[in-house]
């Protein structure tokens, strides 16, 4: 089955102290263009998870994001006592030497003091990374998934149309004959209006059948048949087939336009038209296809 470009996925993964969460968002694009956000933390694995997604995605705009939430009470960012301690002693030292009082809120005010907030410097341990490429793949499986769900509603919608323009290119064959008599009646109700002029009857006969012969469109009809069933087969042939499901339907468009330049007839001319209406319905979402 086909599978769209079209997704979303979320992965979550807890440790005791933080919980991880992956999203991978994706769009149509003709190769992997690939976006990622990613905490400097988790930088050194940043290579792995791209290659990951490029193997499971192959094509597509993506776009994904890693970002971490604090479960525990304490977290990593602690109050430098020192610092803020120096800060308080100076400030204090300062206002009685310039004889002002000291600031109600004072430690509002030291809390914005340069240092006061120290990070303490954290490495990626094997358990954590662990847990974060169980996020990425349980993001990958759910994005998947949607790709899939889109891919059926998509396959079910192409094998419409694809049913719906070789109805009409069955019903262009009632109006064959018509067509083709018309075109010979006006020529001979045109030569006729010319009664000045002798023609070789025989030389005229040759003439019409070769013009007749040139707006024949069994060849189109054939050709035209033989791509809607290719197309429905290279549907069937799983994913990957985006590309080759978007040349198929040029194809299409160029034997469904040579009929109608061929045509020289209304009714025919207007079924060209459905045609041409559902096929575009056609290569609007096909760019969607992986």
């Amino acid at each position: 089955m086909i599978q769209s470009m079209t997704g979303f996925g979320k992965g979550i993964a807890e440790l005791p102290n933080k919980k991880i969460i992956v999203e991978i968002k994706s769009l149509n694009s003709k190769q992997l263009d690939l976006s990622t956000r990613i905490p400097s933390l988790y930088r050194e694995k940043e290579m792995e998870i791209r290659a990951e997604v490029a193997r499971r995605l192959e094509r597509g705009k993506v776009d994904l994001s890693i970002r971490t939430e604090n479960i525990a009470a304490e977290g990593s960012s602690r109050i430098n006592v020192g610092v803020l301690k120096g800060y308080h002693d100076q400030i204090v030292g300062a206002a009685a030497e310039a004889g002002i009082d000291t600031p109600q809120d004072w430690f509002s005010v030291l809390m914005r003091m340069p240092d006061i907030m120290t990070t303490e410097s954290a490495e990626l341990h094997e358990d954590e990374a662990s847990v974060l490429m169980k996020a990425v793949d349980a993001a990958l499986n759910q994005i998947e998934e949607f790709r899939m769900h889109e891919g059926k509603g998509l396959q079910e919608m192409f094998t419409r149309k694809i049913e719906n323009i070789a109805t009409l290119l069955k019903e262009v064959e009632q109006y064959e004959q018509e067509r083709i008599d018309k075109i010979k009646g006006r020529i001979v109700e045109g030569l006729s209006k010319i009664k000045e002029i002798d023609y070789d009857k025989n030389r005229l006969e040759q003439e019409m059948i070769y013009y007749i012969e040139k707006l024949d469109i069994n060849e189109e009809k054939h050709r035209l048949a033989d791509h809607l069933r290719y197309f429905l087969e290279t549907m069937d042939n799983g994913r990957g087939q985006g590309k080759k499901m978007g040349f198929i339907a040029q194809e299409m468009g160029r034997e469904i336009n040579t009929l109608g330049s061929k045509s020289n007839h209304a009714e025919m001319q207007r079924i060209v038209v459905r045609m041409k209406d559902e096929l575009e319905q056609i290569k609007e979402q096909v760019l969607n296809i992986m």
